[in-house]
């Protein structure tokens, strides 16, 4: 197998190869040209996404700066917020679903490196795929780890680490991400105001 074919399947890849390589600087090449657009120049952005991404839905808007590992690995629903410095490490697919909104300062990331100190000086890594479902809200400096599904409707508090998966309809805060509310159920302790929104 070729190392981006261990990598595909789940297995420990050697990140130092030629074509895994090529595959990143394809991806800094496309996020260099993405930050260069003009803030504000909305359709120059979209277009950019649509030729760097794997598959962008409606109504994307990502904030510069923006950082991926391939691109063609992130997978964007319809009308998706991704505000400044977002990073999103897709050696293996992110998928994120409609009306997602993420905060910024957040990293999503599919790889990970051993803990024998002898592995990661061969340049070993592996990697496991990331979903965020339908109606998702991420806070800023949020880290999504490698393998995790958030559900659909779950809220993930600034500052979490998301180490493992997320039920739908929750409410997720701290490091490591712990669920603290069921959104679905309303909180008698709660003393938020409609009107604060």
């Amino acid at each position: 197998m070729t190392e981006i074919e261990k990598c595909n399947a789940g297995l420990p890849y050697r990140f130092n190869d030629p074509e895994m390589i090529e595959l990143k600087t394809s991806a800094i090449r496309e996020c260099e040209c993405f930050n260069s657009i003009d803030g504000t120049d909305y359709e120059a952005q979209y277009r950019q996404l649509q030729k760097m991404l794997g598959s962008v839905g409606e109504w994307v808007w990502i904030a510069k700066n923006f950082n991926c590992d391939r691109g063609k690995n992130i997978h964007i629903g319809n009308y998706f917020t991704g505000n400044h410095n977002l990073t999103i490490l897709d050696i293996r697919e992110v998928r994120i679903g409609d009306h997602v909104m993420i905060g910024p300062h957040t990293l999503i990331t599919t790889v990970s490196h051993p803990l024998s100190a002898e592995e990661r000086r061969d340049y070993y890594a592996w990697a496991k795929p990331v979903t965020i479902c339908d109606d998702v809200w991420i806070g800023g400096n949020v880290t999504i780890l490698p393998g995790v599904t958030i559900g659909k409707g779950a809220v993930i508090g600034a500052g979490a680490v998301v180490t493992d998966d997320i039920p739908s309809g929750c409410v997720a805060v701290g490091a490591p991400a712990k669920v603290v509310k069921n959104i679905s159920t309303p909180d008698p302790n709660d003393t938020q105001k409609e009107s604060c929104r």
